[in-house]
């Protein structure tokens, strides 16, 4: 397979993308390949520098970039030779199988929807996280960003999504999914979340086993974890920092490493026609080697067609 990887993408683009590169190909079989997508020259340069042979790379010209700070849709529009823009237009054409970024998030998910399209009945991508539970395993935390404000058949739609994704990617046969709320009882939370227990109690889409709260996330109670993007972004960065705080004060344990996001390297963009990775803005060449790695497997999942085959009898 031919996996693209956005060269510009992240705060520590290009040398820690390409190296996290130069990682990742040594890991991956002669069948398949990195197409490094970004500056020309740049990357010529760090790969002698590197004194590594350019030619075990496809290296696709793309010399514009895409500031974390601009409006997405507008910047994808407005820079077609930007290292975002130019990903996704191989990705279409299918001269790449999958493509993943440390770039502009907003960026990436209007590529995904404009480009590649949504998988016939999904009303909005999501974008899930990994939490390590205590006892062993991770769960998905659903959405983390994609959508901060959705509506209940949007949120009923992230159960599928992810509990698609904890089968298909994790190999858990039945997940277990929860809807994060300030209670368990069937009436706690706002209005919105009232009404997503409403759809998802009877679903005969996934497993549903009720509200969860925030104190359960890292115990083995769900498998799969529904919020609104705006909810999970915040549980996803306060998990980073207490990391790093941890991290500071030389208190890691085992454990407490799985909250290291380069251990996973990004998140597939679900429920959408292809295989595309979104790694953390502030990905070292760690991250970009797993991030590659996890694009290998998200592809080899077949992640998309199961969905598509999940969707069937939705309605057009």
């Amino acid at each position: 397979m031919k996996i693209g990887l956005d060269v510009l993408g992240g705060d520590y683009a290009p040398n820690a993308t390409i190296h996290g590169a130069i990682m990742a190909q040594k890991e991956l079989p002669d069948t398949d390949q990195i197409v490094l997508i970004g500056n020309r020259e740049a990357i010529l340069s760090f790969l002698r520098e590197e004194k590594v042979d350019p030619g075990i790379f496809e290296i696709v010209n793309a010399p514009d970039m895409i500031e974390m700070d601009e409006q997405p849709t507008k910047a994808f529009l407005s820079k077609p030779n930007s290292s975002i823009s130019v990903g996704f237009r191989l990705l279409k054409n299918n001269e790449i199988d999958g493509f993943c970024s440390a770039g502009s998030t907003g960026a990436i998910v209007v590529g995904s929807i404009s480009s590649v399209n949504l998988v016939q009945g999904i009303i909005r991508p999501s974008l899930p996280a990994y939490l390590p539970k205590e006892s062993g395993g991770t769960t998905i935390l659903i959405d983390v960003g994609t959508n901060p404000d959705p509506k209940p058949d949007v949120m009923y739609q992230f159960g599928i999504l992810g509990s698609l994704f904890a089968k298909h990617v994790f190999n858990i046969d039945l997940p277990r999914v929860a809807l994060l709320n300030i209670g368990s009882e069937e009436k706690k939370g706002n209005l919105t979340s009232q009404i997503v227990y409403q759809l998802m109690k009877d679903s005969k889409d996934f497993l549903f086993i009720g509200n969860i709260e925030g104190r359960d996330l890292y115990t083995d109670f769900a498998d799969v974890v529904v919020c609104d993007g705006f909810v999970g972004n915040v549980v996803l960065k306060q998990g980073e920092a207490f990391y790093d705080i941890l991290k500071k004060k030389n208190l890691l344990d085992p454990y407490f490493e799985k909250f290291n996001f380069e251990n996973y390297g990004g998140a597939p963009v679900l429920g959408i026609n292809s295989t595309v990775i979104v790694g953390h803005g502030i990905s070292n060449d760690i991250a970009i080697h797993n991030m590659i790695l996890l694009t290998k497997e998200v592809y080899n999942a077949k992640l998309s067609d199961k969905i598509k085959q999940a969707l069937e009898s939705f309605p057009k």
